[in-house]
């Protein structure tokens, strides 16, 4: 049975981090949430598993609840004289790790910790420098330390080049001038999880990095329902400032406007609220972007995914790939028209994909996105790779018109709105519970990180199970472009 203060290197960082997390794991578990994403820890085994081939063949010690079995494995595979280990167990008083790659290097070894990200953290340091305390601890004889991350500039022709996907950092000096460091933290962290009373710690910019604290909800169940961290798009150290100068609630922000220098955009958020302000509507301003359109508009959407290690040729590691699109073509008369495309699970979509757009919306029309940034980067994207597209591609481009405009600009408001302008809270502002555009009602798929992992993972699925997540994309997509055309008919009613 393993004692409270018990460490692992995953222990050691939350403990560097913010020690009462450790602490609320060992006495109040049930006020944790779940945040930790499915896409990032699959991300971190593939990425994990294709990283021990970098150095040839290596020797896997295989997960045991039973630590010291992994321990035993791995002096087994030392003794037999490995050259490179994966997953190396070693244990010492109370601590624990299970190294990514143990590589010989002459009489010594080298520790390789490996990341599915594609640079070097301040936190992957301190988890390098506990492992390094460690094993040196055991008796082990560490030449290098080095983190292995992804090469955010290689792009995959033919078959995969591990030398030039991953980049090894050399963490050596570093890491050992943490040694003491990590001795010191050690102890600081099993005395601050040993008392069984809950120890009082304020919140701070720790509840949000390196990573967001499952306990952040339970520590900051104090805040009012709306409170200076609600404000839209205030960079999050900022609030914490503010928090931590007594500047709270919004009868506080309002009553420091002047100290803090609020925005024109939060003070209407914020008094919005306070004094229950109607609807801010201005008619003249919204006429004057309806102007801008021109009819048919085809209302786009684009669906994307990322992969750490690139599938498909001409890909870079965490490129958005698009694989999904809809197209509510939307006629003077206020008819609809509905297109879509959905790429083939386990194929590289984006040719395909291409084709079926500039087939579908012709040159010169009048395109139209809701935070046009990520569409026209998109189909940049695409023109860049298939050259004998890029004029009909640009085209769209350069034809297309924002619809998140009147509302970033402040043409339209509404308390309920939050002080964002994203469609996700725009829609439900403008038509409060109507379950035809309520993205709850949906099956499987209700947001666009739901939408690329079903389509990220669907080829390892039976064909029953396939076409049902193809639909449930299909409905969702559907979904982003119909409101976009209930937004624009709402503006258009505004402006009458």
């Amino acid at each position: 049975m393993s004692n409270i203060t018990d460490l692992s290197k995953t222990g050691y960082c939350k403990g560097i981090q913010c020690p009462k997390m450790l602490w609320l794991d060992a006495y109040r578990p049930e006020e944790a949430e779940n945040v930790l994403s499915g896409t990032v820890m699959a991300n971190g085994d593939l990425v994990g598993a294709l990283a021990r081939n970098y150095f040839g063949g290596y020797s896997l010690v295989d997960f045991s609840f039973v630590k010291s079995e992994m321990v035993n494995k791995t002096r087994e595979y030392i003794d037999a004289g490995a050259e490179n280990i994966a997953e190396a167990a070693f244990q010492h008083d109370g601590l624990y790790c299970a190294v990514d790659i143990l590589h010989k290097n002459g009489d010594g070894w080298d520790i390789v910790e490996v990341k599915s990200s594609t640079e070097l953290h301040d936190i992957y340091v301190e988890d390098m420098a506990f492992q390094y305390y460690l094993l040196t601890k055991c008796g082990m004889d560490i030449k290098n330390v080095f983190n292995m991350h992804l090469n955010r500039y290689y792009v995959r022709r033919g078959e995969l080049d591990l030398k030039e996907l991953f980049i090894l950092e050399d963490c050596t000096e570093t890491v050992k001038q943490k040694f003491h460091d990590a001795e010191e933290n050690i102890a600081s962290i099993r005395s601050y999880v040993s008392v069984s009373e809950e120890p009082q710690r304020d919140i701070g910019l720790y509840c949000e990095k390196p990573y967001q604290c499952a306990y952040k909800r339970y520590c900051g169940r104090h805040l009012p329902s709306h409170s200076v961290f609600d404000l839209a798009g205030m960079q999050t150290k900022t609030k914490y400032k503010h928090y931590h100068n007594g500047i709270i609630t919004y009868d506080d922000i309002l009553a420091n406007a002047k100290a803090i220098k609020l925005s024109e955009k939060h003070r209407r958020q914020i008094e919005s609220i306070v004094f229950d302000r109607p609807d801010e509507i201005h008619p003249a301003e919204i006429r004057s972007f309806l102007d801008t359109l021109t009819y048919p508009v085809y209302h786009l959407d684009f669906e994307t995914f990322q992969q750490p290690v690139p599938e498909f040729d001409d890909e870079r590691p965490f490129q958005q790939i698009p694989f999904q699109y809809s197209l509510h073509i939307e006629h003077a008369d206020g008819t609809l028209e509905h297109r879509e495309f959905l790429g083939k699970e386990g194929t590289d979509p984006r040719r395909a994909l291409a084709e079926r757009l500039v087939s579908d919306i012709p040159m010169g029309v009048c395109s139209l996105a809701f935070n046009m940034s990520f569409e026209k980067t998109v189909i940049k994207n695409l023109a860049e790779q298939f050259p004998d597209l890029s004029e009909q591609l640009m085209d769209i481009f350069d034809n297309m018109h924002d619809l998140m405009v009147p509302f970033r600009d402040g043409a339209y408001y509404s308390a309920a709105m939050q002080g964002s302008y994203s469609i996700k809270y725009v829609l439900p502002a403008l038509y409060p519970n109507d379950p035809e555009l309520d993205y709850h009602n949906l099956e499987g798929v209700h947001n666009g990180s739901e939408a690329s992992a079903a389509f990220a993972d669907m080829a390892s699925h039976t064909p029953e199970e396939i076409a049902e997540i193809r639909s449930n994309l299909l409905k969702y997509c559907g979904l982003d472009t119909y409101a976009m055309v209930k937004v624009l008919r709402r503006l258009r009613e505004a402006a009458e």
